[in-house]
């Protein structure tokens, strides 16, 4: 799909658009990425070997309908789902907004994906011929487990059966659309929850993805309960509840989360803030807000080892992905850097 389809697609509904995007990248209406990254970018991340570090977030592609399309389209890496091991339709329509002036999204999906056989199934099938790059999975608990409080089940449900399918998982309980999941994040409830993760893991990376809205005073003891169950890192971060007074759209005050250009600021502290708590050996993807390469630069320079983006797709089309690939490039090489991995956390 070219920028410019992308773009017309905004003229349509957003969750038509979202599923056209999706059917045109499966009949490989994508960019083609016909130029391999710098050798500058060339980085490691929890041991995957990545070409480049701009990678895709979960939430674009719920069911691993197209992953292969999305590497070939530019990406290092793409992170599908969230899936939950059971069909979930999530909540009532209408629950997208494009938030235009702001250049921004409100979603309050609630995890909507075909459930764990389905995208399984699709992970399987493609392991005959998959193209160059890395494929994650985001995983996700049911509503209804987390009203019961067996969330964690659900995410060793999950980690068991697709071990071996992907090549790095991320644990998510940050989405702000599942009542309950972000208390999932601090205290005993995130160490049990770690503990059920780790003793259910297989080889592969699993990374916990953490909301922007959390404190200062969150930051050491959720790091002191990631250490202790050996979480290979950390997604920062999620979409915001907050609303920043600037946001012009007539959608602003539509419940949900906020992503897109408003929460660049935000998330960026917050990863700063874990980067310098931390110290530079924990591996941390950086998300929020990144619409070009001066933003993920910016990620990558408070302490993010690879970015990911979503929501600036929808106003800029795919090929934004190789815009910032090459245009990160060109940054690290305008500051002196020789690689990629020497700009982490310098401004931390």
């Amino acid at each position: 799909m070219s920028d410019l389809g992308a773009k017309l697609l905004t003229l349509l509904p957003p969750e038509t658009a979202h599923r056209t995007a999706i059917w045109g990248m499966k009949q490989g209406f994508g960019p083609k990425a016909s130029t391999p990254a710098d050798p500058i970018l060339r980085t490691a991340l929890a041991g995957m070997e990545l070409a480049h570090p701009v990678g895709l977030a979960a939430g674009f592609d719920k069911n691993a309908e197209a992953p292969d399309a999305l590497l070939n389209a530019g990406f290092g890496f793409v992170e599908v789902g969230a899936v939950t091991p059971r069909p979930q339709a999530g909540n009532p329509q209408p629950r997208l907004f494009r938030l235009r002036e702001d250049r921004a999204v409100i979603n309050r999906m609630g995890f909507n994906n075909e459930g764990l056989d389905a995208v399984k199934a699709r992970l399987e099938a493609r392991q005959e011929n998959p193209a160059p790059g890395i494929v994650g999975v985001n995983l996700g608990a049911n509503k209804q487990s987390v009203e019961r409080g067996e969330s964690a089940e659900d995410y060793a449900i999950l980690l068991k059966a697709l071990s071996g399918l992907a090549d790095f998982f991320t644990v998510n309980i940050s989405s702000p659309n599942t009542p309950g999941l972000r208390g999932l994040q601090s205290g005993t409830v995130l160490d049990d929850l770690l503990k059920r993760v780790n003793d259910a893991r297989w080889a592969e990376p699993v990374f916990l993805k953490l909301a922007p809205d959390l404190s200062e005073d969150d930051v050491d003891p959720i790091l002191e309960t990631v250490n202790r169950h050996r979480i290979s890192g950390l997604i920062v971060s999620n979409t915001t509840l907050a609303r920043p007074e600037t946001l012009q759209s007539k959608h602003a005050g539509e419940k949900g989360g906020l992503s897109g250009a408003p929460l660049l600021e935000p998330s960026t502290a917050l990863l700063k803030r874990f980067r310098k708590s931390a110290g530079p050996d924990l591996p941390i993807i950086g998300v929020g807000g990144i619409d070009g390469p001066e933003a993920a630069y910016a990620k990558i320079r408070a302490g993010a080892n690879a970015v990911q983006l979503y929501t600036a797709l929808i106003y800029q089309g795919p090929g934004l992905a190789l815009r910032i690939r090459d245009g990160l490039a060109d940054l690290l090489k305008a500051d002196g850097f020789e690689r990629l991995a020497d700009a982490v956390g310098v401004d931390v």
